[in-house]
C-alpha cells in the first residue's frame, strides 16, 4: 500500500481565506507541502464569530439540527439538555460501520485536506483548534484508515469521514507515516492528545462531500496525465506502422475546434515533430484508432475542463449542515452536502477515460495485426525464421488489453442513476457521488495498465522494425524504456514489466513531450 512521505523543507499551503487548488490537495496527500492555518485576526475572528454563534443560538433553545435535535429522520426529536455533550461522540460511533477496502493512504490525506479546506471557510461553527487539528493530521503524516464502502453521497460521506473524526478523538486506526496501529497511539507518537467535540463540530467533518471531491482530485491528475500519454502513444504508433501524419493537420481541427481534440492533435504533431503533411506511407486513410486518436482524447480533454471547475468548487465550498453565517447571524440548514455535481463529474470522466482506455486497446490490436501494422512481424514476434513459428510476442498483451478494456467500458454506467431512499426515507434522493468516484478511479487504474501494455508494445515495434526511431519524442520514450526492461527477443512473461511502467506512469517520470 503507498504510504504518505513527508518531504524535508515542504512547501506551505495556507489554508483559509485562500482556496485550495486540486494540485494542493495532491500535494498535502502525498507530504509534498505542509498545511499552515491562515493566521490572520480578521480570519481567525471570523472562525471563532461563527462557532460563537452556534453556542448561543443554542443557549436560547433555537432548534438546531444536530445540536439540540436527533440525526437525520430523528431531527424531530428533541435532545434533552444534559445529553448534548454525548451527541458528537454517539455520531461518530455509530457511523463505524464502514465495510470494503480501505482507501489508499493517499487518498485518505486528500480526504483529510479536503475536509480542512471547506471547514476553513468560517462557516460551520467549529473551533479554531479542531481545524489546527486537520493541520496537525496532515503534518505529522496521521491518515485515517478509511473503509471504501459505505456512502449514498448525501447527506455527504456519513459513514466514511466518521473515520476521520474518530481518529481526531483518538478512536480506531490511522496510519502513522505509513504504518497502521490504534488512532490513540498514532497521536501520541505525535505528541498530540484525542480531541474532545463540542456540539456540531463531529457533525461538521461528517456532514460533507469530501471522500468523493478527494477521490476525485485523484482521477482528474492521473486522467490528465493518461491524455498525454494518449497522444504520445498515438504519436509513437504513426511512427512504427508507417501511418498517415496529415490526419493530424492544424486546418482539419481549426475546422472543428473542439478544444481538446485541438489540443491533443497539436501534442500528436509536435511528438512527430512537424512530420510532413502528406501521406509518407501506402495507405490513404489509417484506421480510426490512429486517425481518430485526437478526437476520441479530445473529448477526456474537453470533460476534464468542466470537472476541474466543478471539483474545484467543492473542495473550498462549504458542504455541511446546518450552515452558520457569522455577518447576518442566521443558521441556516439546508443541503449543501448533496454530492450531485461530483457524481455527475466522475460518471462524465470515466466514460471519456474508458473511450481513452478502448482506444489504447485497439491500438494495441493493430500493432499485432500484420494486416493493419504497416508490415510488422504478427503479434510483434522478433524472432526470425523458424524460431518465429515457435514463439508468440505479444498475443497475450493483446488479450490481456482487451480484458482490461471490456471491465473498463463496463464500470461506466452511471452510479449517479441509482439513488435510492435510505435512513427511513429522510436522504430519499442521494447522489450516489462516491460510487461514481470510486468507479472512475478503478478505470483510471484499468486504463494506466492498458496504457503500460501499449507503451512496452510501442517500443518491441520499435526493435523489431527501425532499431533507432527518427522523431525525438519516440527515442526518448524508447530509450527510457529500454533501460529498465530488455525487449522480448524471446517469448517470457511481462507482469513485472507492466507494473514498473505503470509505476513510471504514476510517479510522472515516463519521458512524455510537453504539455
Amino acid at each position: 500500500m503507498p504510504t504518505t512521505e513527508l518531504t524535508p523543507d515542504r512547501a506551505p499551503v495556507v489554508v483559509g481565506e485562500r482556496p485550495l487548488t486540486i494540485e494542493d490537495v495532491i500535494d498535502l496527500s502525498r507530504g509534498k507541502a505542509r498545511a499552515v492555518l491562515d493566521a490572520s485576526p480578521t480570519y481567525l475572528a471570523r472562525v471563532e464569530r461563527s462557532h460563537h454563534l452556534l453556542t448561543e443560538a443554542s443557549l436560547l433553545g433555537k432548534p438546531i439540527y444536530g445540536v439540540n435535535t436527533g440525526f437525520g429522520v430523528s431531527c424531530e426529536v428533541g435532545v434533552d439538555a444534559d445529553w448534548m455533550a454525548r451527541m458528537p461522540i454517539n455520531l461518530v460511533r455509530f457511523h463505524g460501520c464502514g465495510v470494503g477496502e480501505p482507501l489508499s493512504v493517499q487518498d485518505s490525506a486528500a480526504v483529510v485536506a479536503v475536509r480542512l479546506a471547506s471547514l476553513a471557510r468560517g462557516h460551520s461553527g467549529v473551533r479554531v483548534a479542531l481545524l489546527q487539528r486537520f493541520v496537525d493530521l496532515l503534518n505529522n503524516g496521521i491518515v485515517p484508515r478509511i473503509p471504501s464502502q459505505g456512502s449514498v453521497g448525501a447527506s455527504g460521506d456519513l459513514t466514511p469521514l466518521s473515520y476521520v473524526a474518530a481518529v481526531i478523538m483518538g478512536e480506531r486506526e490511522a496510519y502513522y507515516r505509513g504504518n497502521l496501529m490504534p488512532a490513540g497511539q498514532a497521536l501520541a507518537l505525535a505528541g498530540l492528545t484525542p480531541f474532545v467535540f463540542e456540539p456540531k463540530e463531529s457533525l461538521a467533518i461528517m456532514n460533507g462531500t469530501s471522500v468523493m471531491t478527494a477521490l476525485a482530485c485523484a482521477a482528474i491528475v492521473s486522467a490528465e496525465r493518461l491524455c498525454r500519454l494518449a497522444a504520445a502513444c498515438t504519436a509513437m504508433l504513426c511512427e512504427v506502422t508507417n501511418g498517415n501524419p496529415s490526419h493530424f493537420h492544424e486546418r482539419i481541427f481549426a475546422l472543428k475546434p473542439h478544444p481538446g481534440q485541438t489540443l491533443a492533435a497539436r501534442w500528436i504533431r509536435d511528438d512527430l515533430e512537424g512530420a510532413p503533411a502528406t501521406n509518407e506511407g501506402p495507405r490513404v486513410q489509417d484506421r480510426y484508432s490512429l486517425r481518430c486518436a485526437p478526437h476520441v482524447i479530445g473529448v477526456a480533454l474537453d470533460t476534464l475542463t468542466f470537472v476541474r471547475q466543478w471539483v474545484q468548487t467543492e473542495i473550498n465550498g462549504v458542504n455541511d449542515n446546518p450552515i452558520l453565517d457569522p455577518e447576518s447571524g442566521e443558521v441556516l440548514m439546508g443541503g449543501n452536502f448533496y454530492g450531485g455535481h461530483v457524481g455527475q463529474a466522475m460518471d462524465a470522466l470515466k466514460t471519456a477515460v474508458a473511450s481513452v482506455c478502448d482506444l489504447m486497446d485497439r491500438q494495441l490490436l493493430l500493432l499485432c495485426d500484420p494486416q493493419a501494422n504497416g508490415g510488422l512481424p504478427r503479434d510483434l514476434v522478433a524472432p526470425v525464421g523458424a524460431a518465429a513459428t515457435a514463439n508468440f510476442g505479444f498475443k497475450a498483451m493483446q488479450i490481456l488489453t482487451s480484458a482490461l478494456a471490456a471491465e473498463a467500458l463496463k464500470l461506466t454506467m452511471p452510479a449517479t442513476a441509482f439513488s435510492r431512499s435510505t435512513e427511513g426515507h429522510n436522504q430519499d434522493k442521494v447522489s450516489m457521488g462516491t460510487i461514481a468516484a470510486r468507479d472512475c478511479q478503478s478505470i483510471v487504474s484499468l486504463t494506466e495498465t492498458c496504457a503500460a501494455a501499449l507503451v512496452l508494445a510501442l517500443c518491441q515495434a520499435v526493435d523489431v522494425r527501425c532499431k533507432s526511431p527518427v522523431r525525438v519524442s519516440t527515442r526518448a520514450l524508447h530509450k527510457f524504456v529500454r533501460q529498465h526492461i530488455q525487449a522480448v527477443d524471446q517469448d517470457r512473461g511481462m507482469e513485472a514489466d507492466i507494473h514498473a511502467v505503470v509505476r513510471w506512469l504514476r510517479n510522472d517520470e515516463l519521458p512524455l513531450g510537453a504539455p
